[in-house]
């Protein structure tokens, strides 16, 4: 059975090399969203609709029902095809981003949101800066530099249009996810400043999935907790 990984925001699909390198099955992949590491294709407008569709497109030519393991908004990509096409999807796991009606924006997200204000924020996100920024949140350092080396204009071209179309997107998504039913695994790190956990348990509860916090671990548990990581979801995998 297939699995796939999706990577979040600021970050490139190499967020998931720990992980697979743990992991026992061999038939694995780590996609890049368009405009992360990747080109985009041409007249991608990098909102989140077309993000959605996109993610639909790569699943759809697998040809089977996949695992599909997403973080940040990777996890909010996974938890929208979940309910729109769980046709696609045999198990789903996700983290480091739940879909609720209480969930709040970040201040760096409003800020990437807001015309003028998101663009000087993006021009002060040098290398530096945010192995800085990654190293303060859990990162190891190695690790960070090269986070940090990835975010090139590319994937600033894409944040910006990406948040910007999300500014409503709890409101919007989050109610059909009351619908799953493909059985899930909510993971998290109990210290994640971007996300309350309350939330995260909430929707674990919302669709009936497992839940996993790890202790001691901030947004970034598919580096902080690989391996553990890995074993939570061969566990659950293996349970279905």
């Amino acid at each position: 059975m297939p699995a796939i990984f999706v990577h979040g925001v600021p970050d490139t699909h190499y967020l998931w090399d720990g992980v697979l390198s743990h992991l026992s099955q061999g038939d694995t992949q780590a996609v890049s969203l368009p405009g992360f590491a990747v080109d985009a294709p041409d007249g991608f407008g990098s909102t989140k609709e077309e993000y959605v569709d996109w993610l639909i497109g790569e699943l759809e030519r697998i040809g089977e029902p996949v695992d599909l393991v997403g973080h940040d908004w990777g996890a909010l990509l996974t938890e929208r095809v979940i309910c729109l096409r769980p046709d696609l999807v045999r198990t789903w796991a996700a983290g480091g981003g739940a879909l609720d009606e209480a969930y709040e924006w970040h201040p760096v997200a409003k800020m990437w949101q807001t015309p003028g204000q998101g663009e000087q924020v993006m021009q002060a996100m040098t290398p530096d800066v945010m192995a800085q920024v990654y190293i303060a949140e859990g990162v190891p350092e190695e690790l960070a530099r090269q986070f940090a080396a990835r975010m090139d204009d590319r994937m600033k071209a894409a944040i910006l249009p990406l948040y910007r179309s999300a500014v409503g997107v709890w409101e919007e998504w989050s109610p059909d996810v009351d619908s799953v039913e493909r059985p899930g695994l909510v993971i998290w790190g109990k210290d994640d400043p971007f996300g309350p956990m309350d939330l995260a348990q909430r929707m674990a509860k919302r669709t009936g999935a497992k839940f996993v916090a790890f202790e001691g671990c901030s947004h970034w548990w598919p580096v902080q907790r690989s391996k553990e990581t890995a074993e939570a979801l061969e566990s659950f995998w293996e349970e279905q």
